[in-house]
């Protein structure tokens, strides 16, 4: 293709958004003027029902809930006042709160201020404030920001470890919109021990963000800690950083709330616009929909070519993921959609999977991320005459949309004018209507997630039953099973999940549980420790 016709592409194919600072270059995808045209309706029908989402329709059927994550920016459009007035009045307490925090008015139990925020969550209750916290986290910040997000022993005692001479200067933020997530209790649990130990009072350094009169508030309430802001049951997890869970962490650690909630007002009433071309979110989900045929046929690669957006593919993951994955459309027709996000950073990439990405398996397209303008503290540092390490960046990343143009590989490129709180909210709100208009397309409902409830459940029982399997070995102590002997004892019939159960156990130091070596590790035979048994 000549260098005229790729200019002239590129002047039809260029979004330009000046009143959120992005533009969005899809001239790469394939999505030439014939695609616009056919999509133009499909999109006109997306939009027609996001408009009805947005007036309070009723989007998440298996719950019965409304979808209300875009009122956190703009309460106006709310269904009720009383709506509108917990947003207001919510946005608020959470700045209050930061200036009393910062200022020493609130004071933790031994020391003169806080300095130190853990956000104890998962999912999206924690992925967000992670991706926050990366993309404005400054060196003078008031607050350094860690997170437990998992509820493994090893990363929790880590975390822990490496705070255990800061605990008094330690604000806890405890995140759970219902209040029982597991994970989540877990680390909690762990956090309070850890005060403990310390010999402070946890209540006196912790925070709930979670639903009214849930467990969690409760616990809050009834333990006097420090705060407990809301989040509603109209918002999602995955949709959730505009709420307490994103506004807290940034308004502690010194950014500006309000200039995140208007990037993210200001993109949503960009990508409300009617027709497709003008509209970067309807774009978006309209190549996608190019892309992988309607059916998640390419993987998106999403490459951002700054430091403080490596978190962002990891943030879109469960945003797009969970949104998209689903096994039936809303007719009950089983269509196992998706669409599949994998990321790194650039230009770490093209000492890593670029190769793949132009030489290999044509089943991805590729999203670059950039902002035109370098951020750098200090004095200027030339790395070759007239070069600085920002142009080598650059270059590399128009380097690679040549490669992979050169090998017909797919890509867009989403430009924002800097990395500031204005342009992280309104890629953030870019991607969460992309969402919504793609589902819409491929007619699947964005805002269940049947699979991740099945997965809790499904944990549950697996917990159960090694309730079970404690319980069998303590009564019967002076014997030793194999998993299959204990399986039958059980009357289980899932002998595979009993022998997991048992390796687990064994291996731990917690529960007293002992193996002896058998013929193979399927013969292994599990005892209680203090016991002398016989097989």
């Amino acid at each position: 293709m000549s260098q005229h016709v790729l200019w002239e592409r590129l002047r039809r194919s260029v979004c330009v958004c000046p009143s959120i600072g992005l533009r969005l270059d899809f001239g790469d995808m394939g999505f030439d003027e014939s695609s616009i045209k056919s999509m133009q309706e499909p999109i006109t029908r997306a939009l027609s029902t996001m408009r009805e989402l947005e007036r309070g329709a009723i989007a998440n059927a298996s719950e019965n809930r409304m979808v209300g994550h875009y009122w956190l920016r703009a309460p106006e459009l709310a269904p009720t006042p009383v709506i509108a007035k917990s947003i207001d009045d919510a946005v608020e307490q959470i700045k209050v709160f930061a200036v009393k925090i910062h200022e020493g008015e609130i004071r933790p139990q031994r020391s003169e201020a806080f300095y130190i925020v853990l956000l104890v969550g998962i999912g999206g209750s924690a992925l967000g404030p992670q991706f926050l916290a990366q993309a404005l986290g400054k060196p003078d910040d008031p607050m350094m920001i860690r997170f437990l997000d998992n509820t493994d022993p090893d990363g929790i005692a880590r975390t822990l470890a490496e705070m255990e001479e800061m605990l008094d200067q330690t604000l806890t933020i405890v995140v759970s919109k219902s209040g029982g997530t597991a994970e989540t209790r877990n680390g909690m649990l762990e956090a309070a021990a850890a005060y403990r130990r310390a010999g402070l009072n946890f209540s006196r350094h912790a925070v709930a963000i979670t639903c009214g009169e849930s467990l969690l508030d409760q616990k809050a309430k009834n333990e006097d800690w420090l705060a407990s802001f809301p989040i509603w049951d109209w918002v999602g997890g995955r949709c959730s950083i505009a709420s307490a869970v994103g506004l807290l962490p940034l308004a502690l650690i010194g950014a500006d709330v309000d200039q995140f909630l208007a990037g993210a007002h200001d993109c949503d009433v960009a990508t409300r616009a009617g027709l497709l071309k003008e509209n970067p979110a309807a774009i978006l989900a309209a190549t996608w929909h190019h892309a992988g045929n309607g059916i998640g046929n390419r993987n998106m690669i999403v490459m951002p070519y700054r430091d403080r957006l490596e978190l962002f593919p990891r943030y879109l993951q469960q945003l797009i993921m969970e949104s998209i994955g689903k096994r039936t459309n809303r007719r009950g027709e089983v269509v196992h959609q998706g669409l599949n996000v994998f990321g790194n950073k650039g230009s770490t990439d093209q000492h890593s999977f670029v190769q793949q990405l132009r030489d290999g398996r044509s089943d991805f397209f590729v999203t670059f991320v950039d902002a035109i303008r370098d951020s750098f503290p200090g004095e200027q540092v030339w790395v070759d005459a007239d070069v600085t390490s920002g142009d080598y960046l650059h270059g590399f990343l128009c380097g690679t949309r040549e490669a992979l143009r050169e090998a017909s590989r797919p890509s867009m490129t989403i430009t924002v004018d800097a990395i500031d709180e204005r342009s992280i909210g309104a890629l953030i709100a870019l991607f969460e209507r992309a969402v919504g208009l793609y589902a819409e397309l491929i007619d699947v409902n964005a805002y269940d997630q049947p699979g991740v409830e099945a997965g809790k459940k499904a944990a549950g029982r697996v917990l159960q039953l090694q309730s079970r399997v404690i319980q069998s070995l303590r009564s019967n102590s002076s014997r030793a099973y194999s998993a299959s002997e204990l399986a039958v004892e059980l009357k289980v019939e899932d002998m595979e999940i009993v022998w997991r159960i048992l390796e687990h156990l064994a291996a731990s130091s917690a529960h007293s549980i002992k193996s002896r070596q058998g013929a193979t590790i399927f013969n292994n035979q599990y005892f209680v420790e203090s016991s002398d048994p016989k097989t």
